[in-house]
Formats: structure tokens, C-alpha cells, sequence
């Protein structure tokens, strides 16, 4: 069936718009092609990867570069490359696999493979002039060169656009000289190439330029920095004095470095979210692995309710994590054929496809980085005393899952752009958010019905509870937007809660979605478990919700609006039958407690 624009929901249309579970992709809907690509990666992992994580611990770079090599040979860091310049030319779900089930080893293979893949490649193949791929991409695409990008400064951090590295025009208008000072910048050790950000003058934007690391060219490098987690990765300071860059080498237009390293973010924030999902597995496979393993009291401490509770919570969340990524990879991957059949060029249909999804990549970025550190931290207490030790992989888990927060724009910054990009779509009429917040307004003022609906139907009172989460988002959303207008950006702690919100209604959303069109295809039974977690997640998805809408609301409401509106968040995220969630994680614990695995 030919993709028509209208059956594909534009970013941010979730809130407003009804989604038919057949409607979405999941995992269970991988091709043939694709699983087989699944078990080749996870067959490199298991053998390249794994084996060595002491290794990587130890700051073994030479082993990253090693692997990162051998990833090269095998076509896994040309995935997303078109064929024309040596890739494969897979899908942006392929992609999304491949960085999911290669990123769990070690969180320094993954940053540098996620760094090399991302915002290494990526810039030139979506930005680069036809000259510009030709030359360099096909060595990216085969692991021949490394890539790295070089945006952040001592000074400019979140204020990308604030650095201070200057590019100079010389005299015979044939090079650019760049001076100025980089940081944090991955691969820097044993790069190639670099995706380098400066300013022409006093433009007001700055500009991107493609730099090849020739250390007689005024690069130097700092030491490799020593960090919490991802310690194999490398990490370094790269200087760049009088650095000679021919004109050619300059990155789309003057001006334009800014756009780059934006949507670059955009696709680095649903990749990050991808390569967190299988350590989430991994790590809840070795928790279970223990559990029943580890007696105490002359009983398998997996029987103990107290664990049990944790095991439920861990699969629960790396279920949805998986429900959230795929779901938002098939809408991109849609998004790009259908610019594509229009007649986009590859370049400007996958750049427009992925920013049409930005609010969903931010709310990914942010929901499973969060998740993978609570599953780590989890794993650690469920090992106890050796959780803490250096002999089991929890602790190491735990620190490589601390930067997942940070890089790609910190999860504070994603919270506040997630809001902030929901309100500009709907300035541009790409998302009704009027109409629909209007019709809230108008239903609080209303007398509320007291009829008990029919709930027979599986998820039927389920996903009329994620109906009255938008419903909450829009009150809370509309009330904001009407008391502070054009000043909402500077209420950051307001953004913040509105932005938990609408994560918590689009992972517990996905999740149902997901498990609803398995129920249909595979049978109500044969999902018993999924069906369990995925009303776990919505419970506590719905507390999560009613906490955050009662901050926004106090915080910019009173008196008799402030009164009705703390009514109807009331009204919104009431269930007229509370599910027994001791029970649901029961169920779901004594499921992957059988199985000795993560086994969705």
C-alpha cells in the first residue's frame, strides 16, 4: 500500500490525533532481512565486544579502535550511508536496530560507534556538497577513516551557537585559517576527520567546516580525559591554531553551522535512545540471571517479592523504551519515502524527515536515557554488595549509562525544547493545539457525565486514560500559554513539568499501541505479560501526570480557575478501575523469572 501523507501523523500530532494501533510499527514487525541483520549484530557484540569489558574499563582505546574497524569491515558503520557512497543504503529503522543491538557491550564501543555513525557521517552525507561525499563519505562508510565533531568550547555548551573558534578568509581567498579551542570531543584520539564549528567574522551564526586531523596543520590534542564512565572512549581537547582549510571544505553555506549541528542533534537524540534500549535487556537478563541464582534464607532471592518488584519495573520499562524508539523510526523512515516520492533529494528528504519528528526524538532522548539509569541503578541493588564490585558488569553499567543524560543536549535542555517545538508547530498550524484546548476549557466548565462506560474491550479503559492525559496536557498547556504568551520559555520549571507530560503520554501510548496490534495478530493470550506491563507502565505514567499537572497548575493559576482546574486533573486521571499492579508486577516478574531472560 502506497504511504499517503494524511495516514502518517506529523510530529507532535499524537497529542491532538487518534492513533490506530495497526497504524504503528513495532518490533515484532522487523522484515526477515532485518532480524537477520539483528542476530549479525548481536553475534559481532557477543564475540568483539562483551568478551573484552575489562579491557575497556581498563581505557584500552587501541580495543575500541580495534572494534570500531572491525564493525567497518563487516558494513555495520554504512548502514545508513546511501549505496552511491559505499553504504547500504538501509532505512532509518535498520539504522535504529543496528545502533540498538550494537551499543550494549560497553558504553565506549557505543559512543564511539554512535559518534563516528551520527555526527560524524552524517553532516557530510545530509549537508555535504556531491565533490564533498564522493571524497569522503565512502571512507567513513567502510571504517577506512573515523569521524568526529567538533561543536562544544569551554564556553559553549548548551549555547552551541555561542563559540568562540574563528575561521579566517586568507588573503588569496583560497583557505580558511580556524583558531579556537574544542572539548569533549569523541574519537578525537584516533579521528580522521572532523565536523568543525567556527565563526566568519562577527556572522551571527556559525559555520561548518569538514577538517582533516593532519597534526602538522596547527591541530594539537589534549590528553585523553579521564571520566566517570565511558572510560575506553576517546575523549580529548582538540586545539586548533592558524589550522589551514581549503574553501571547498566548508560545510553547506557561511551561516548555516548552527542548522547543521541542530538537526545533527535531532538524529544523534533517537539514536541515543536506540543505543540505550538493548543495554536495558542486557541488563535485566543479568539481574534475573542472579536473582534466581543468588540463595538467601536457603531461598533464590528471585522469589522474594521485594526483587520481584524491581524485575517487573526493569522489563516493564525496556519494554516501553522499545515501543517509543521503533514506533517514532517507522514514522521517520515514512516521513523520508514520502519526500522522497515527491521529489526530495535523498539529502533533503531524510533532513526533513527526521526534524518533522524532533519532538519525539527529545521526548526518546530523555525517557530512555532516564530509564537505562534507573534499570543499572536497579541492577546494582539487586546484586547487593557485588553489584557494587568491580567484578560484575553492574557497576560499569550504571557509569556508562550517567552520560546518556548529558550528551546530545542535556535532558534539562531536550525538556524545555520539547514544549517550546510543540508550541512553534502549532504557530505554524502543523499541529491544531487551539481547537483542542479550547474544547477542554469547555468541557470543564461542563457538568461531567457519571455513567460507567463499557471497559470490556481489552486496553478500551486504558486508552480512554491516555485520552484524559492530553486532555491534562492541553489544560495545563492552554492555561500557560494563555497567563504568560510569548515569556512561557522563561518559566523553565513550568516547562520542565509540561514536558514530563507529554513523555509520559507518549511512552504509555506507544506501549499500548504496541501491545493492542500483538493481542489482534497473535492473540490475547499469547500477550498476557505484555498486556500486564504495558498497564503497569500507564500507572505509573498517569501519577507522573497527575504530580506534574498539579505543579503547573499552582504554580500559575488561582483562586476559582485554579480550583477548577485542580477539579478537572482530578477528573482526568481518575480510573473507574484501578488495576492491581502488585499483582501486574507479579505476573510480569514470575514470567522472566521462568525464562532466566529479558524475553519480549
Amino acid at each position: 500500500m502506497e504511504t499517503k501523507e494524511k495516514d502518517i501523523l506529523r510530529g507532535g500530532q499524537f497529542l491532538v490525533k487518534e492513533t490506530n494501533c495497526d497504524d504503528i510499527f513495532t518490533p515484532e514487525d522487523f522484515s526477515e532481512e532485518q532480524n537477520m541483520m539483528k542476530e549479525a549484530v548481536m553475534e559481532f557484540n557477543d564475540r568483539e565486544v562483551i568478551p573484552h569489558r575489562e579491557r575497556f574499563e581498563e581505557k584500552d582505546f587501541a580495543l575500541t579502535e580495534e572494534c570500531m574497524r572491525k564493525a567497518g569491515e563487516l558494513g555495520f558503520l554504512g548502514v545508513s550511508v546511501p549505496e552511491a557512497y559505499g553504504g547500504m543504503g538501509m532505512g532509518f529503522v535498520s539504522t535504529m536496530l543496528v545502533c540498538d543491538y550494537i551499543s550494549s557491550g560497553t558504553g565506549s564501543f557505543s559512543t564511539a560507534f554512535g559518534a563516528h555513525t551520527g555526527i560524524g557521517t552524517l553532516p557530510i552525507t545530509l549537508y555535504g556538497t556531491e565533490e564533498q561525499k564522493q571524497k569522503y563519505v565512502p571512507k567513513l562508510a567502510t571504517g577506512e577513516w573515523f569521524g568526529a565533531y567538533c561543536l562544544t568550547e569551554p564556553g559553549a555548551g548548551s549555547d552551541a551557537n555561542s563559540g568562540k573558534t574563528t575561521a579566517t578568509l586568507t588573503k588569496d581567498g583560497k583557505h580558511y585559517l580556524i583558531n579556537g579551542q574544542k572539548m569533549w570531543i569523541s574519537n578525537a584520539g584516533f579521528c580522521n576527520l572532523m565536523i568543525v564549528f567556527a565563526r566568519i567574522e562577527n556572522d551571527k551564526y556559525i559555520t561548518g567546516f569538514i577538517v582533516e586531523n593532519d597534526q602538522k596543520n596547527g591541530i594539537t590534542m589534549g590528553e585523553e580525559e579521564h571520566k566517570l564512565g565511558i572510560r575506553a572512549s576517546s575523549t580529548r581537547q582538540v586545539f586548533f591554531s592558524d589550522c589551514k582549510v581549503p574553501v571547498e571544505n566548508m560545510l553547506s553555506e557561511r551561516g548555516n553551522g548552527f542548522k547543521i549541528a541542530m538537526n545533527a542533534l535531532n538524529v544523534g537524540r533517537i539514536k541515543l535512545a536506540g543505543a540505550c534500549v538493548d543495554s536495558q535487556r542486557r541488563i535485566t537478563t543479568r539481574s534475573v540471571q542472579y536473582a534466581n541464582e543468588r540463595k538467601q534464607f536457603k531461598t533464590p532471592i528471585s522469589e522474594f517479592g521485594a526483587i520481584k518488584v524491581k524485575l517487573a519495573e526493569m522489563a516493564t520499562s525496556a519494554y516501553a523504551c522499545e515501543s517509543g524508539t521503533y514506533r517514532a523510526s517507522k514514522n521517520i523512515e515514512d516521513r523520508i519515502a514520502l519526500r522522497v516520492g515527491a521529489g526530495n533529494t535523498h539529502q533533503e528528504a531524510e533532513l526533513k524527515g527526521v526534524e518533522e519528528y524532533a519532538i519525539e526524538a527529545s521526548i526518546l532522548k530523555v525517557a530512555v536515557s532516564e530509564d537505562v539509569q534507573n534499570c543499572a541503578d536497579e541492577g546494582i541493588q539487586i546484586f547487593g554488595g557485588m553489584g557494587f564490585s568491580e567484578e560484575t558488569p553492574m557497576e560499569a553499567a550504571w557509569r556508562d549509562a550517567r552520560i546518556t543524560r548529558i550528551y546530545e543536549g542535556t535532558n534539562e535542555i531536550n525538556r524545555m525544547l520539547i514544549v517550546g517545538m510543540l508550541v512553534k508547530k502549532a504557530m505554524k498550524g502543523h499541529v491544531d493545539l487551539l481547537g483542542p484546548a479550547q474544547a477542554v476549557q469547555e468541557e470543564l466548565m461542563g457538568i461531567p457525565s457519571f455513567e460507567t462506560p463499557d471497559y470490556s474491550e481489552l486496553f478500551s479503559e486504558e486508552k480512554e486514560m491516555i485520552k484524559k492525559l492530553k486532555k491534562t496536557f492541553l489544560m495545563v498547556a492552554g492555561g500557560a500559554v494563555q497567563k504568560y504568551g510569548q515569556n512561557l520559555e522563561e518559566h523553565q520549571q513550568l516547562l520542565i513539568a509540561a514536558a514530563d507530560i507529554l513523555i509520559e503520554i507518549y511512552m504509555a501510548e506507544s506501549t499500548i499501541l504496541r501491545t493492542e496490534k500483538n493481542a489482534k495478530r497473535f492473540g490475547e493470550e499469547s500477550q498476557s505479560i505484555q498486556i500486564a506491563m504495558s498497564k503497569l507502565y500507564l500507572y505509573h505514567a498517569v501519577d507522573i501526570v497527575e504530580e506534574k499537572g498539579k505543579e503547573s497548575i499552582i504554580s500559575f493559576a488561582e483562586g476559582d480557575e485554579q480550583r477548577m482546574m485542580l477539579m478537572g486533573l482530578k477528573r482526568f486521571t481518575k480510573y473507574a478501575n484501578y488495576p492491581d499492579i502488585v499483582d501486574l508486577r507479579k505476573q510480569i516478574a514470575e514470567k522472566i523469572k521462568a525464562e532466566n531472560k529479558y524475553c519480549f
